[in-house]
């Protein structure tokens, strides 16, 4: 079994039964205990369980990680990936930021004077509220507390009524075969998204690379470009795919 498969087989056994042994968890993924417990560790860091001494309990609302503890996390990485996509950005009049911490130190720095804004990301909204001159609009639909964000089929269908010149994404992670969320919900506004889009980027730290995720939002190679900070070595795979990437300042 694949780790991403792991992850997902774990979840939904600790979302069912609250929680459970590593010997548990073991049988369940038919591994060892010692790869159960690497992958707990990294489920932790991920917001996705709470680890225990000899096994692990579900997190309640862990299908996402609060923006908060993501905008603390690798802040400096994304900062920097946000800094190569600024220098390689292509015209737009309309643009889609996701409610990823990557889009919002993106945003933050972006001229968007007398252009549109959709977001589904209440920080990113709040941020750019205070700039004069930008033409914002944020899809009803449901807010989710921890991740401070708008999703669910309302949004959804909202987003089906634009026309979006750019759309700027980042991704739980990522690897040569596509794009992950942890969560359904997420999966779905960033397929809406994409669809509705004319030219889609994405924006990615070097830590989401090789990353586990749970559910695919796209194959890698469908996105227009990738901007990161991501070192030659670790992208080379994604170029030898005839993928577009950018990851240096210029």
């Amino acid at each position: 079994m694949f780790i991403n498969e792991r992850f997902k087989a774990i979840s939904e056994y600790l979302k069912q039964n609250k929680k459970a042994t590593v010997e548990e968890l073991s049988k369940l993924v038919y591994v060892s205990e010692a790869t159960v417990r690497r992958d707990l560790i990294e489920m932790q860091k991920m917001g996705m369980v709470e680890r225990t001494h000899g096994g692990a309990f579900y997190v309640e609302n862990a299908q996402e990680i609060s923006i908060f503890i993501r905008l603390e996390k690798n802040a400096k990485e994304k900062e920097i990936a946000a800094s190569v996509a600024l220098k390689h950005l292509p015209p737009f009049q309309t643009v889609f930021f996701d409610n990823s911490s990557t889009c919002l130190a993106l945003a933050e720095r972006m001229e968007l004077t007398h252009k549109t804004v959709i977001t589904n990301g209440l920080q990113i909204a709040m941020k750019l509220s205070q700039k004069r001159d930008v033409h914002l609009i944020m899809p009803g639909g449901e807010v989710q507390f921890n991740t401070n964000s708008v999703t669910g089929s309302i949004t959804c269908n909202q987003l089906r009524a634009f026309n979006i010149d750019l759309m700027l994404s980042s991704c739980a992670a990522i690897n040569e075969k596509g794009v992950y969320e942890n969560s359904i919900e997420t999966m779905q506004l960033k397929q809406v998204a994409f669809e509705q889009s004319q030219q889609r980027i994405l924006v990615v730290d070097n830590g989401k690379f090789l990353q586990p995720g749970i559910y695919r939002t796209m194959v890698s190679s469908t996105f227009d470009a990738i901007m990161t900070n991501a070192d030659d070595s670790t992208v080379k795979p994604f170029r030898d795919m005839g993928i577009t990437i950018y990851n240096k300042i210029i």
